[in-house]
């Protein structure tokens, strides 16, 4: 049995931040991290499973846990992404990603962002099909322990998520100010060529700069400030999106704190040519997006009106996601001090 040894990684050339990268405001674009942090992933995924002879086979993204923002990136500066593959099953691999962004007229280093991304190898020759993984090897037996906890976590909650896909509704013709329909919004993009990958499906980190542009611009219209993501809770891929599709990616506000606002933003996809297959859900996630002044310091965010009970339950399943988040970080500061 071939084995590898978890060290596995990839390690980007670092990339300039041009003016072309970030918002208004110098902000580095959420969505362009994310694509940074796909395309780590899917290089070292994808190496790793070619590394054998046998099927060729490229890693497709099917999950995002948590991201954290932790720190924001600015014009000018100098981002470096690391991927490493931290857990295998059969089917499927995790990878831990970290961008890191340099001032290179200081030399100061800081980490902008991590997540833990998940991918399937699909097949280049019978497109679709998933290849099995070739196993990697473990410091440890803690650690693999750890891996697959993490591996059957996931895989429950994707399945929870796509069990329960619900229908957007159009927000009305002339809303309240700070309500759900207000700030909800649509973009629609019709997937070319240059979105895909060489199988002809969209890039997952394409999909992810779609959705992050879409809750940022929900987010400003809520608060009319400059607006940058904080962190996104879970990103799932629920089905392929292929090229000549249209995507309709709509953002709504579900749940305000003091100085947060967390967004789901849900991705439908329907083809141009065959209508008559209809729309699907390829995509959901919830986004947290914080409101800052001119000096990048936090404001207070103005709090969501509530109308409806589905409003209500949204809302309350938004603060019970919020003070969970909120008690991990809390937990996560103590055991570092």
């Amino acid at each position: 049995q071939h084995e590898v040894v978890i060290q596995e990684a990839s390690h980007s050339d670092p990339l300039l931040m041009r003016p072309d990268d970030a918002n208004i405001a110098g902000n580095v674009h959420g969505g362009n991290i994310f694509k940074m942090i796909e395309e780590a992933g899917c290089i070292v995924g994808t190496r790793h499973c070619n590394q054998q002879n046998g099927e060729r086979c490229l890693a497709a993204l099917v999950r995002v846990e948590k991201t954290d923002f932790l720190a924001p990136m600015f014009v000018g500066e100098v981002a470096s992404v690391t991927a490493e593959i931290s857990y295998t099953s059969k089917h499927s691999m995790e990878v831990q990603v970290k961008v890191v962004a340099e001032n290179i007229l200081t030399g100061a280093r800081k980490l902008a962002s991590k997540a833990a991304v998940w991918y399937v190898p699909l097949s280049m020759q019978d497109v679709g099909r998933i290849v099995e993984v070739p196993p990697i090897k473990y410091a440890s037996a803690e650690q693999e322990e750890e891996g697959r906890k993490r591996y059957d976590a996931q895989k429950i909650e994707r399945l929870e998520k796509t069990a329960k896909i619900e229908e957007i509704v159009p927000p009305p013709a002339d809303p309240e100010r700070h309500t759900v329909g207000f700030s909800q919004h649509s973009l629609i993009h019709l997937v070319g060529p240059s979105d895909c990958t060489l199988q002809d499906y969209v890039n997952g980190g394409v999909t992810m700069k779609l959705m992050d542009e879409a809750a940022g611009l929900t987010a400003f219209r809520h608060c009319k400030t400059n607006v940058v993501t904080a962190s996104v809770d879970v990103i799932n891929f629920h089905r392929k999106i292929q090229k000549g599709c249209v995507v309709t990616v709509t953002g709504r506000l579900t749940f305000t704190s003091n100085k947060s606002m967390e967004i789901e933003v849900l991705v439908d996809a329907s083809s141009l040519m065959e209508e008559e297959k209809g729309k699907y859900r390829a995509a959901s996630a919830f986004f947290t997006f914080i409101s800052l002044d001119k000096f990048h310091k936090a404001l207070p965010v103005p709090p969501l009106k509530i109308e409806g009970e589905e409003e209500q339950r949204r809302f309350d399943e938004g603060k019970a996601r919020y003070l969970q988040n909120k008690a991990k970080r809390l937990a996560d500061k103590q055991r570092q001090q």
